[in-house]
């Protein structure tokens, strides 16, 4: 029997490329978007690869609903091997615009409805003591980038709670890894208006993700060169760090 991913956030972008990889190498996927249609389009171009990708729509900021969804996944299609929890979006304001309203938006999409998504897959995981878990982070969660004052906090929060969770879950033989890609062309991204080094097209940044579960790494980065770029900023001081950020600011 094949084993079952479940991946979220599958309707676009990264998410679409990592279900039709997964249903090519032979895998049964659950696919979750809010999106029917983006799911419909997903099953018809997955008709002629070795696994099969099956639709399950849902909105992760529903706790209950997503807790429903795992169980539905679960049985209709069978234990889950392999959770992808990509779902998430980038919510773009800076000072000017800067809100309560705005940051809880973005903080609830991105880290919340990941954990919406997580618990009810480690409990069950935990029960059977297996599985293996991926959490789309991102480069931007290293360190606090202008204009992306609630993106960067979310994705630090989930890099966080991934560090915290990691040798716990071990002792349970559960695998889990954090995901911080860089700029990857999506729908998402085509509307940035600012320049984006290192934008990768988002086959090749789906290889490189599922490449990095095969091996089990717990961080998994791409682009390479990109992501050194960022991990250096990290050590930098912080008057050298904002002469940095004022020029993006700039740009």
């Amino acid at each position: 029997m094949a084993k079952l991913a479940w991946v979220t956030g599958a309707g676009k972008g990264l998410g679409r490329y990592v279900a039709l990889l997964l249903a090519g190498r032979g895998w049964r996927v659950a696919a979750t978007a809010r999106t029917e249609a983006d799911l419909d389009s997903l099953v018809a171009d997955s008709e002629d690869r070795a696994g099969e990708i099956v639709a399950f729509p849902g909105d992760i900021t529903g706790r209950e609903a997503m807790l429903a969804l795992v169980t539905e996944i679960e049985k209709c299609c069978g234990h889950i091997d392999l959770a992808i929890l990509n779902a998430g979006t980038y919510i773009r304001f800076g000072v000017d615009d800067f809100s309560a309203e705005k940051f809880a938006d973005q903080i609830n999409i991105n880290v919340m409805g990941t954990v919406n998504c997580l618990a009810p897959v480690l409990k069950s995981m935990k029960a059977r003591r297996v599985g293996q878990i991926a959490v789309v982070s991102s480069l931007s969660g290293y360190r606090g980038l202008p204009l992306a004052s609630a993106y960067g906090a979310s994705k630090a929060a989930l890099t966080n709670m991934c560090e915290a969770l990691k040798p716990e879950l071990e002792t349970s033989n559960i695998s889990l890894s954090i995901v911080h890609p860089g700029f990857v062309r999506t729908p998402l991204t085509d509307k940035n208006e600012f320049p984006m080094p290192f934008l990768m097209e988002p086959d090749v940044a789906a290889r490189r993700l599922l490449d990095g579960l095969e091996k089990k790494k717990f961080e998994i980065t791409f682009p390479t060169r990109f992501a050194l770029m960022l991990k250096l900023m990290r050590c930098l001081p912080y008057t050298l760090y904002f002469r940095i950020t004022r020029r993006i600011l700039a740009t």
